[in-house]
């Protein structure tokens, strides 16, 4: 076992290099060699040696941080997609040395405001922006302060050159569509939110989309909305589709936590999943694969995709690429009991 080392100078002696390459291979720094940075890695383990955040930052004119805004809007601090998001994300950056700063913003504080301290106050060398909406004060404060960031998703105005990664949630719609009416539905429902989000936009158009390719006037398509934290409008909405003279057949929802919704109020309403009515959801929480009969839908890979992002922000900010990075992920469907054929002589 190496004998423990307590200063930078001790470490760069006992390997043999110059102070200046541990300490930028402790920081992560493309420029030294992969090999190195995994050498004096576990050399530092092995010597329980600690790197002093604030005399890194002085050298480097990095922190060594990467923040993350949690907006505080429902009962709960982390539903089950952030959940799983900010896992994988933290996961991604330690691997290669940076730690996560997650900074709450309460309800009724603006993101932005709170985005700013993290930024102005030299805690964070990017962040990571998640739920964009259609028009995101957040991205054009980012692009303005020339600041690094990646967003998990995309904004409407293609104009707006930015790090991006996103999962294909109109492809995934339109696939959910036609599985199903290929299985004879033609009386549908989407649940979905009225916030202003962009991942809304772009799997109510891939749905649209895929009913226009079949050009048959015979489809229906009843819409329930209702803000996302509010669980009685929730349940109102979903249950004028449940209850109607003519309900759907088929009800995709916007995401797996409106989709297991459905589900409890299906099976209130003394209706049995897949026979009476399939459901299928969007994002494949752990959830979904538990709630009885088991929910079909689509793995957005989250944990993956934020470790991902966590990576691509980490280039950025190490080398500033030319042009934006962006990544565009399909999901993939999880067929599992919640979706079956319409019955004969339903609508």
């Amino acid at each position: 076992m190496p004998a423990r080392v307590t200063t930078l100078k001790e470490l760069a002696a006992q390997l043999d290099l110059s102070i200046t390459t541990v300490s930028r291979a402790l920081a992560g720094h493309q420029q030294i060699a992969l090999k190195t940075r995994e050498r004096v890695t576990e050399a530092a383990r092995q010597a329980g040696y600690v790197p002093n955040t604030a005399a890194r930052t002085l050298v480097s004119g990095r922190s060594g941080f990467v923040g993350m805004v949690l907006p505080i809007r429902g009962p709960n601090l982390v539903d089950s997609f952030l959940g799983e998001f900010v896992t994988g994300l933290g996961e991604g950056l330690v691997s290669h040395g940076t730690d996560l700063i997650l900074a709450a913003a309460a309800q009724g504080q603006s993101e932005l405001s709170v985005l700013r301290h993290v930024v102005e106050s030299g805690r964070a060398d990017g962040v990571v922006v998640t739920r964009i909406a259609e028009v995101d004060e957040r991205l054009a404060y980012l692009r303005q302060r020339n600041f690094p960031f990646v967003a998990h998703g995309r904004l409407l105005d293609t104009d707006f050159a930015y790090n991006w990664l996103d999962t294909d949630g109109a492809h995934a719609f339109g696939e959910a569509f036609d599985m199903l009416y290929d299985l004879g539905h033609r009386h549908f429902g989407l649940v979905t939110i009225a916030e202003p989000m962009t991942f809304r936009h772009l799997r109510q158009d891939g749905l649209a989309a895929a009913i226009a390719r079949r050009g048959d006037p015979s489809v229906r398509l009843d819409v329930a909305t209702a803000p996302r934290f509010d669980r009685g409008a929730r349940i109102q909405a979903i249950n004028r589709l449940l209850h109607a003279v003519e309900r759907p057949t088929a009800i995709v929802a916007l995401f797996d936590e409106l989709a297991l919704s459905v589900m409890e109020e299906a099976a209130r309403a003394g209706l049995t999943i897949p026979r009476d009515l399939s459901v299928i959801g969007f994002d494949n929480i752990v959830a979904s694969a538990y709630a009885p009969p088991g929910l079909t839908t689509f793995d957005a890979s989250i944990r993956q995709c934020a470790r991902e992002i966590g990576e691509m922000l980490l280039t950025i900010i190490g080398g500033r690429p030319a042009a934006p990075l962006t990544r565009l992920i399909r999901p993939t469907l999880v067929s599992r009991a919640s979706h079956g054929p319409a019955l004969t002589g339903k609508n």
